[in-house]
This record gives structure tokens, C-alpha cells and sequence, in this order.
């Protein structure tokens, strides 16, 4: 702990930094739990997304043992190839995130003559996967940046609760402590004081008749 002075003058200080952190703490404990559930909630998210990209590669599965059995037949991962993400601008509890809006994908061209018309449907499938891949990828790009402002509001709410406001409190109780002992010898030199000046001055002797 810090030295401190012990004066009146930093008694205040410290009153005023003690309210000071009483008053924040509450809004940061409230920004922690609203950070916690939407951590939660974009987990959820996230995984919903996972899950029907896994049900539609395990469709598209199906075309590949296809695709394998005929000749000439172009790679899955031709079919079309993911360009750019779009986003938009967000903001949770004052976080900045990226907001899924869609995805650029380039389709390989397809000849309506000499391809089977389940090719159409192939592209479709992995356009989709391609999308709910992106998708996902947004939504743990903000899971991670609420996740580190949740760390930083987190390590904010313990330094407040187990230090600053614990520390205040100390110092003042030391403070008080201290000008109070002050005030009562302050006191006590006082009355002793009081009682030297009030005290009879110390008998003149007197001088002897005349004989």
C-alpha cells in the first residue's frame, strides 16, 4: 500500500475516491453480466451455423460419390469459390463487431448441354456451405472481441472490488484513526495547559515587623 498523508486534506481524497469506485463498480458489474450473455447467445449462434453447414457438406456428400463416378466431372471446390464477406458495422455494450450482411461467390460457368442438371443443384449446395461458413467465421470474430473486452471488464470489476475499494477503505479508518489521536493529545495539552495557567502562584515570603 502507498504512503499516505495524514491530513484532512487527503482524508477527503480518499472519501472522494471511495465514492468515487462505489459508483463505477456497479455499471461495470452490470456491463460483465450483459458481456457474459451476449458471449452466450452469439455461442449459440455460432453453433446453430456450425451445425447446418455440417448437415449440408453431409448432403453434398452425396454428390461427391457421384461425382466420382463421372468422367470429366469438375472438383466440388470449383464449383464455386467464396470472394469476399461482407459486413456491416455493430456495437455491443460499446464493443465494436462486424455484422454478417452476405457473401461475393464466384459460380464456375456451367454448360447447359453437357452437364447434368444435378450440377446446378451441387453449386447451390456449396454455395451454401461457403456462406454458412462465413457466417460462423463472423460470428466468432465477435465472440472473441466481446471476450476480451469481457477479460478487461472483468480484470476492471476485481481491481475495483478486491483493491481500490478496500485500499480507500484503510486509509481512511487509518486517517481517522490517526487525527483522532491527534485531536485527543491536542486536548489533553490543552487542559494541561489550562490547569498550569489557573494554577496560584507560589507564596512571597513577608517581610518581618519593624522590631
Amino acid at each position: 500500500m502507498s504512503t499516505i498523508k495524514h491530513t484532512k486534506t487527503e482524508l477527503k481524497a480518499q472519501t472522494d475516491a471511495l465514492r468515487r469506485f462505489q459508483r463505477f463498480l456497479p455499471m461495470l458489474q452490470l456491463k460483465k453480466q450483459q458481456l457474459q450473455m451476449e458471449i452466450a447467445a452469439i455461442t449459440v449462434r455460432r453453433d446453430s451455423v456450425r451445425d447446418r453447414e455440417k448437415q449440408a457438406r453431409a448432403a453434398v456428400d452425396g454428390w461427391s460419390r457421384i461425382f466420382a463416378d463421372t468422367a470429366g466431372a469438375p472438383d466440388l471446390g470449383d464449383l464455386a469459390v467464396l470472394q469476399r464477406i461482407t459486413t456491416a458495422p455493430g456495437n455491443i455494450a460499446g464493443v465494436p463487431i462486424p455484422i454478417y450482411s452476405g457473401v461475393t461467390v464466384i459460380r464456375k460457368p456451367l454448360d447447359l448441354f453437357d452437364t447434368p442438371p444435378w450440377l446446378d443443384d451441387a453449386q447451390d449446395a456449396v454455395e451454401q456451405i461457403i456462406a454458412l461458413r462465413a457466417e460462423a467465421t463472423v460470428l466468432e470474430c465477435q465472440r472473441e472481441r466481446i471476450a476480451r473486452e469481457l477479460l478487461t471488464t472483468s480484470q476492471r470489476v476485481n481491481l475495483f472490488e478486491k483493491v481500490k475499494i478496500p485500499e480507500c477503505r484503510d486509509n481512511i479508518r487509518v486517517i481517522r484513526i490517526f487525527l483522532g489521536d491527534e485531536q485527543t493529545a491536542s486536548v489533553a495539552r490543552g487542559k494541561i495547559a489550562k490547569r498550569r495557567s489557573a494554577s496560584p502562584n507560589t507564596a512571597q515570603p513577608h517581610e518581618e515587623d519593624a522590631a
